[in-house]
């Protein structure tokens, strides 16, 4: 073979090579943008996609409309179940989502639990509304995983941009993030739209946690306390502990206001733990009479918390047996598992369980017998409709028989009328609390009538032995 036959043969081998390499690159470079585009759980378009897209199909079209799907109780899906079955959830609710969206929607996975679809063209936003409502109505049923049947419900926020006002990928995101947010302080299972006044809001919340954080080190809340007396005698036997935030220089702020505040940024951590330990001190002076703070979703969900309640029995000598604490039905639904294993350890300090406002939930007797509460309290709503027509009434006295059957004590909250303390009294509840009675009120207060009381008791007692030596 001569040196032209050489050269000829080795161009052609280089030309081939130079070939297969640049057609592999190419293969790999299309690999690499697949793989950083797409989430490998789902296979579905990840949120670098979205960008990606929502950009492109600005260019084109008018109306650019994005929902943010958010799973409402998937974190409990992983607690309790693991993170094996937490993903084949999201593969579930992915392939729902397909679906659903049948290519008139894009859609995507964010990450964690969170999914988004994206539409445009003429209307785009009132038909992904439409394809939105029509997920939420599939997630309202249970999800078949790993043979067990688990629901999962969804908030969604939505924004849209038009040509007359753009928006960037990011602002869009940004939109239907705050709207998600207000779905499911909203009450979840739900969309909403992204609104501007959503932002001042969201402004005035966070100036909000900044005041209460504030508060804390500036000593601006107290506590009030009401009374609760026993239902044949009329005595006081426990109080309640009410916080009260006297905000300096700003507009009063019911509990009702900022508790909720606090529990969505966590605040609500070292607000129990002060309102705890300051209310044990009070009650201290207060002899034998029973000790009930309520506590929140946010303290029952922290892991951190029966230890810090023990600390605080032992750092105020308070006795464990007289301190109640009060709990919601929401508080323990939302995380029955964990919720009954943080109620377990506190328990075992012997510290006693109530669930408060009963009546306004779908508590079941199955339910009661779960937690094995020692007092169930009426709420006021229940007591003031038993007294205004026979099917509340008998609503009632269930209640309180299903109760005295699981040997639970029995309150009515919210009397306000000797004909609602009369009906109550009648009924068999143990306890009974409300303005017909009294008030919250200061500590100070309760020192005086406590001080009261027992004079009175000690007078009454000196009478019997008068009597008994006449």
């Amino acid at each position: 073979m001569g040196p032209a036959t050489l050269l000829i043969a080795g161009t052609s081998i280089y030309a081939a090579a130079v070939l297969f390499l640049s057609r592999s690159g190419l293969a790999n470079v299309r690999e690499l943008e697949r793989v950083i585009t797409k989430d490998s759980l789902t296979d579905l378009p990840n949120r670098r996609a979205l960008h990606n897209d929502i950009e492109a199909l600005s260019a084109n079209h008018d109306e650019i409309a994005i929902a943010l799907i958010d799973l409402d109780a998937f974190k409990q899906v992983n607690d309790h179940y693991g993170h094996a079955v937490g993903d084949q959830l999201i593969q579930k609710c992915a392939e729902l989502l397909k679906e659903i969206c049948a290519g008139e929607a894009s859609c995507y996975r964010l990450g964690g639990d969170e999914f988004a679809a994206v539409m445009a063209g003429d209307a785009a936003g009132t038909l992904l509304e439409g394809l939105c409502r029509s997920l939420l109505e599939h997630l309202a049923t249970s999800i078949e995983v790993d043979k067990r049947e688990i629901v999962v419900g969804a908030s969604i926020g939505l924004a849209r941009s038009t040509a007359a006002a753009r928006l960037s990928s990011s602002e869009m995101l940004r939109r239907s993030d705050v709207a998600m947010y207000m779905s499911k302080r909203g009450g979840k299972m739900r969309c909403t739209w992204f609104n501007e006044t959503f932002d001042q809001r969201r402004e005035a919340v966070r100036e909000l946690e900044d005041d209460l954080r504030s508060a804390i080190s500036n000593d601006e809340f107290a506590i009030a306390y009401q009374p609760l007396v026993d239902a044949k005698e009329g005595q006081i036997v426990a109080v309640e502990a009410l916080l009260r935030w006297n905000r300096i220089g700003g507009t009063p702020l019911g509990p009702n206001i900022f508790i909720p505040v606090a529990e969505q940024s966590g605040i609500i951590n070292p607000i129990g733990l002060w309102v705890l330990r300051r209310a044990m001190c009070d009650a201290m002076r207060w002899g034998r009479i029973t000790l009930s703070v309520n506590i929140s979703a946010a303290q029952l969900r922290n892991p951190e918390f029966p230890i810090k309640l023990g600390e605080i029995l032992e750092e105020t000598g308070f006795p464990a047996e007289q301190l109640e604490l009060e709990v919601t039905e929401t508080c323990l639904v939302l995380d029955p598992i964990v919720a009954e294993r943080s109620l377990n350890v506190i328990r075992s300090f012997g510290v006693r369980i109530s669930l408060d406002d009963f009546g306004t939930g779908y508590a079941s007797i199955g339910f009661l017998r779960q937690f094995r509460f020692e007092k169930l309290k009426l709420d006021r709503s229940l007591v003031v409709q038993a007294g205004q027509d026979d099917g509340s009434r008998a609503m009632m006295l269930s209640s309180i028989t299903v109760a005295r059957a699981l040997g639970m004590d029995v309150t009515a909250e919210g009397v306000e009328t000797d004909e609602q303390a009369d009906l109550v009294r009648t009924a068999g509840c143990d306890q009974i609390q409300g303005w017909l009675f009294y008030k919250a009120m200061p500590a100070e207060e309760i020192d005086k009538l406590i001080a009261a009381q027992e004079a009175q008791v000690r007078s009454l007692a000196d009478g019997d032995r008068g009597e008994q030596a006449a």
